[in-house]
């Protein structure tokens, strides 16, 4: 007791110390970023206020400007310029030049960036959300969701781990090394490229740029056409952020623009992270081939949504539901196949229809809308082409939300949530990517046939299983061929920053967030050392220096032996082969005889 009681005083001690600690706030300064150009205050001139009619294909103008308007009532936003290929090479010779001097930065100066963006997320959450609410038509709460919440979570994950994973990491040198030190090193790359989709306007940007600063790099984001408002308003907090610890300038860009300028972005740049779909995934990944430049593709979804007989009905319907909305067409693309147990699918679709009819689509900031206006123009069209198409093969309604009041033009930019049952999978909704409400619903019997149901798909980002054995639901997901798996929730696997994200097949490869994705933005360099320098180090053996000796081989074969033999009795026996030889090399007869 003597012994362990100073032990406990000192280990008390620390624990107290520590929790005194947490209780003294960070200096953190504060940031002032300009948003009076942003604010929907009622009182916009005539110039940028007018309703917006998209043209119907690409004009001359388009190719020089990307406009913007807000989907939800077709407000003009203003515009942006389309960069070209040579606008584009510029911008990335000056983020070059400035992470030569960022990744001579210390880890606390990349932390201080990191808690001043986090101070200003939280200060200005409602700023935040209303931007990305405008530009992409998602409601607040949606926005608070899957912008701010993912955001605050990573620059924490950050903060607490994150230089922890880019020190160099030691590792076993092996048997014959044993005299040497092995480590692997994480050197940032250089000029990180970023395309990223419209969905998450702020978190987008974010996301590949945290990790790349943080990792050393600098990074240029080419935004989506169809969410550069915000994200040029966006970059102003970045641009802030690393005025206020003294970054350099240009580490951070963020250009706008459309196909060329994506094209000669992927072709500039170290190494380029996509958020998209598969197709310009697909001629992203054949640019970069002509380059070696190595890509990250996160691309489409078709999630399974598995519920077995043993679920807790009302609660899942909850999750269900809030999994459709958060992929209606202003969101992610979420769960978009539905199995329920034959057992409870009755139960099912009548809990989840009572969810659906209590649900209203309108401008999410003109009312108290559950789900808001989808951003893409003419998507609308393509969803009920893929209903259509289901009803035309058997499938059925069984409820449709209403949509609220919407301003005159704007019909179009909506899609009422919407439940389908009866469905197979010869209907394209249930193999396409929707990006829409619709749930559609489909009865299995066994967990093999789920199981089935779920890999018959050419995407493989994730899924969502549920029972009331966690037991039998891990089985099930762990048989489906995807990225990311939650058990017994939807969508926590993103919430957990410390794991990688990412799928496979048509979801693309490659993996963001976590360890895995913030040691992707970095030169893995392996590199071995003298352990015990200059004592020991390596040296060529007599037997094989040149000219080789005629037991050369001989002495090889035993070396092997004696180091990775399968039992000791063998070892011992090739060891001492190995230190005959030695010993007959070194003899004086031996060194004459070679000599001559």
């Amino acid at each position: 007791m003597a012994f362990w009681w100073p032990l406990l005083v000192l280990g008390f001690a620390y624990a107290i110390c520590k929790f005194l600690f947490m209780l003294i706030p960070p200096n953190v300064p504060s940031i002032e970023v300009d948003a009076s150009d942003v604010l929907d205050d009622g009182n916009q001139t005539q110039e940028n206020g007018f309703i917006y009619v998209p043209p119907r294909g690409r004009t001359p103008q388009a190719e020089t400007k990307v406009q913007c308007y807000e989907p939800a009532t077709m407000k003009y936003l203003g515009y942006f310029p389309a960069l070209t290929p040579d606008e584009v090479k510029e911008r990335v010779a000056q983020a070059r030049k400035a992470q030569k001097i960022w990744a001579k930065s210390s880890f606390k100066q990349r932390r201080q960036f990191l808690r001043i963006l986090l101070k200003y997320i939280i200060e200005h959450q409602e700023l935040i959300c209303e931007i990305s609410s405008r530009d992409t038509g998602k409601t607040m709460v949606d926005a608070s969701l899957g912008e701010i919440m993912t955001t605050c979570e990573k620059i924490t994950w950050l903060l607490s781990e994150g230089e922890r994973w880019l020190k160099p990491e030691y590792r076993c040198s092996g048997r014959s090394m044993l005299h040497k030190k092995s480590k692997v090193e994480f050197h940032p790359l250089g000029v990180i490229g970023a395309i990223v989709s419209w969905n998450y306007p702020f978190h987008n940007i974010f996301n590949p740029m945290l990790a790349a600063v943080f990792s050393g790099n600098s990074i240029v984001i080419k935004v989506s056409e169809h969410a550069s408002w915000s994200g040029c308003f966006y970059f102003r907090i970045i641009q802030s952020a690393l005025a206020a610890v003294g970054a350099p300038e240009n580490l951070v860009d963020v250009i706008t623009g459309f196909a060329e300028t994506g094209e000669a972005l992927v072709s500039s740049v170290d190494k380029l992270i996509f958020v998209g779909s598969p197709g310009v995934g697909k001629m992203i990944m054949r640019n970069a081939a002509e380059m070696l430049i190595p890509v990250t593709l996160e691309l489409g979804g078709k999630d399974a949504f598995i519920v077995c007989e043993d679920a807790d009905v009302e609660h899942v319907a909850q999750i269900a539901v809030r999994a459709v909305l958060q992929s209606s067409g202003q969101n992610c693309a979420g769960a978009e196949r539905f199995y329920v147990h034959e057992d409870i699918y009755s139960s099912f679709v009548s809990q989840v229809s009572k969810i659906v009819k209590s649900v209203t689509a309108g401008p999410p900031l003109a009312g108290k809308y559950d789900m808001g206006a989808i951003c893409l123009q003419e998507h609308s069209e393509r969803l009920q082409n893929l209903v259509n198409d289901a009803l035309d093969k058997g499938a059925k309604f069984v409820v449709r939300g209403s949509v609220g009041h919407i301003g005159e033009g704007a019909v179009d930019q909506f899609f009422p949530p919407t439940v389908i049952e009866n469905v197979n999978h010869t209907m394209k909704l249930m193999q396409e990517e929707a990006f829409g409400p619709i749930m559609p619903i489909m009865k299995f019997s066994t967990d093999e046939e789920a199981v089935k149901l779920a890999n018959d798909s050419k995407y493989g980002l994730g899924c969502a299983v549920f029972s009331g054995s966690q037991r039998r639901a891990k089985e099930i997901a762990s048989q489906i061929h995807c990225g990311v798996a939650a058990i017994n929730d939807f969508a926590s696997t993103y919430m957990c920053q410390s794991l990688p994200f990412g799928g496979v097949k048509d979801s693309g490869f490659g993996r963001f967030a976590g360890v895995e994705g913030l040691r992707a933005c970095c030169l893995v360099k392996s590199v071995v050392e003298d352990r015990w320098w200059p004592y020991i180090k390596t040296k060529i053996p007599k037997p094989i220096q040149y000219p080789v000796g005629e037991n050369g081989f001989e002495f090889q074969e035993s070396l092997v032996e004696a180091l990775y033999g399968m039992n000791i009795w063998d070892r011992l026996r090739a060891l001492l082969n190995v230190l005959k030889i030695l010993t007959e090399q070194n003899s004086p007869a031996n060194s004459k005889r070679r000599d001559d």
